[in-house]
């Protein structure tokens, strides 16, 4: 399974008992390091390619649902670790992508530049965002590149971009961490301090400026519609292609009915990347599509398994 994705497929993070005095404690500044190394992403648990129990307590990482990796990939599989760089800039750590055309076993790639075309922080970030025929032109590119490298049988998913206006919507009138003690900073606040200083990760969605947020779901709504005429007009010798919806609604609505509410999903810190909880919703939804959709792609179960376990146990998956 390989992963081309920017910072919320590799699960960016910052733990909120970093900036919140009642929460600090010398156990809660352990993995800085690490996390400063790997530029507060944590690959090793995202949704996609993760292989560690989440640090929350959650399962969150796609081949531990219904053990894809295990029961569907057959021996030899490879999967993506801790110390694969899928960062910000796709295109150039696409061309580090290893592949032995002829010995390697067919991959699984998903292609989730979820905010980046749109995202920026930027004072007028519209002229920023990518154009639909510059997407075009870029995803043409980078899947010419996938053919010429991937094994033959392998399969590539087009990911579409989510509607980010949720953010706003849930966000702006609770209680930023640094704010809760006193009642004193709210997420419209620390967006605004954000913008104010041009570094936020997306001023586009996280702005009061409603006609902002509603031109950039607009354009996040024509690059989908991109991919998918990419995923049904274009054919390539060595994957089939295919496009899934971001539809996030659907992950909001499944949490409502567990009893939670929306904003639980965001990472709290950064008001932005979908957290751990949203990770496992996410996987989750996007394997059954997969199994419902296009069984194909997941391949045949490995008939090895029942002796993997009596060798190992039961690894959660993996």
């Amino acid at each position: 399974i390989i992963l081309l994705g920017d910072s919320a497929g590799a699960h960016f993070h910052i733990s909120p008992e970093w900036i919140t005095a009642s929460q600090m404690s010398l156990k809660s500044f352990i993995n800085l390091p690490t996390a400063l190394t790997n530029e507060l992403d944590w690959p090793q648990l995202s949704g996609a390619t993760g292989f560690l129990d989440s640090i929350n307590g959650y399962v969150s990482k796609s081949y531990q649902k219904g053990g894809h990796t295990k029961s569907f990939m057959g021996p030899g599989c490879d999967i993506s670790c801790d110390k694969f760089r899928f960062l910000r800039v796709c295109p150039l750590w696409l061309f580090s992508l290893s592949r032995n055309q002829l010995l390697d076993h067919p991959a699984i790639v998903i292609y989730a530049m979820i905010g980046n075309d749109v995202c920026n922080g930027k004072a007028d970030p519209v002229p920023e965002m990518t154009t639909p025929e510059k997407l075009y032109s870029n995803i043409m590119q980078t899947l010419k590149y996938l053919n010429s490298h991937l094994p033959n049988g392998s399969h590539v998913i087009l990911y579409g971009l989510p509607d980010g206006t949720f953010l706003w919507d849930n966000l702006h009138d609770r209680y930023y961490p640094l704010g809760q003690l006193n009642k004193d900073v709210t997420y419209a606040h620390f967006y605004s301090f954000l913008n104010c200083l041009q570094v936020s990760p997306c001023h586009s969605w996280m702005s009061s400026n409603k006609t902002l947020r509603t031109l950039t779901s607009e354009r996040a709504k024509q690059l989908s519609n991109t991919l998918k005429k990419i995923a049904t007009s274009q054919k390539f010798t060595n994957f089939d292609l295919f496009y899934m919806d971001f539809d996030f609604h659907e992950v909001i609505e499944e949490w409502r009915k567990r009893g939670g509410q929306p904003w639980q999903l965001i990472e709290p810190v950064d008001g932005f990347h979908p957290n751990e909880v949203a990770s496992l919703l996410l996987a989750d939804r996007f394997w059954k599509k997969v199994q419902l959709q296009w069984p194909q792609v997941l391949g045949k179960e490995n008939p090895f398994n029942s002796q993997i376990e009596q060798v190992f146990g039961d690894q959660g998956g993996h």
